[in-house]
């Protein structure tokens, strides 16, 4: 699933291409994946509306208007964003959406057609109950150490709870907690203040060097010119199933946390 490094990529590769374009036409192959709305209805709310700025919040991708409207872009588990600046491409069996543009397009690939397109006068209220920014500067380790102080879960599920952190998936939330040595099974509201601290660094660490590897392309995920993110290739962890720890030569464990696959070394994560 992308997760923040790959939506934020996808944000940054977009913008200076799309910024200050006028829709022309939108065609909706997967009627589904609108939500809100049906797909004419949305046709007729986009065209000639100008993008003025794309942005991201947690995972979901922000396409502000001139009307004062908001597109709204959830790639879920296998969405990827496709951008060709002059004739589109020539299509697929997984491109569920086109936005035509008076230079380009933009193509919504979904193998697994859980992605969503909304469009909403109130981005606010839309995005209320999100968590805080892992990346923004107001996050800081106390911060964290009040989100983790509440929660009696396990570490690992409370990182995935975009209540709690907004933008933080599976992947990354492996990572963070190997980079910290900390068990994914412990309780959040059991962590120390050095724990914390750590937990704190480690989560900015890999989510910055995701950002700046252009994501993780472990399966369907491409950047916006059809290119991979290499990511992927720095993982110590996540996605090493049956791998062994880089840093005491153990094996790597698989478990289970609240129905999400965990990788983690059970030396250097004690619980």
């Amino acid at each position: 699933m992308p997760e923040l490094p790959e939506v934020e990529t996808v944000k940054n590769d977009l913008a200076p291409n799309v910024t200050g374009l006028t829709v022309t036409g939108l065609e909706v192959t997967w009627p589904k994946a609108v939500k809100g709305s049906s797909p004419e209805g949305l046709k007729t709310a986009l065209v000639g509306r100008r993008i003025v700025e794309v942005a991201r919040r947690a995972k979901y991708l922000l396409f502000r208007l001139d009307d004062g409207r908001t597109l709204v872009v959830h790639l879920k588990m296998t969405g990827a964003l496709l951008w060709t600046e002059g004739n589109c491409r020539s299509g697929g069996p997984y491109i569920r959406t086109v936005i035509y543009l008076d230079r380009g397009c933009i193509e919504f690939r979904d193998p697994r057609k859980f992605g969503s397109l909304w469009l909403t006068d109130d981005e606010t209220g839309f995005l209320r109950g999100l968590g805080p920014e892992p990346l923004e500067p107001a996050f800081t380790a106390e911060v964290l150490a009040r989100i983790l102080s509440r929660r009696s879960a396990p570490v690992k599920a409370v990182l995935l709870d975009q209540t709690a952190l907004a933008g933080l998936g599976n992947m990354y939330a492996d990572e963070a907690l190997f980079e910290a040595r900390i068990h994914p099974l412990k309780k959040a509201g059991e962590l120390g203040g050095d724990e914390t601290k750590r937990l704190h660094r480690a989560i900015r660490l890999v989510l910055r060097k995701g950002v700046e590897a252009g994501g993780a392309s472990v399966a369907t995920y491409f950047r916006p010119d059809g290119s991979k993110g290499y990511s992927q290739e720095q993982f110590r962890v996540a996605h090493q199933r049956n791998g062994v720890c880089p840093r005491c030569g153990g094996g790597l464990e698989y478990i289970k946390v609240r129905g999400r696959g965990t990788i983690f070394c059970p030396k250097c994560q004690k619980l």
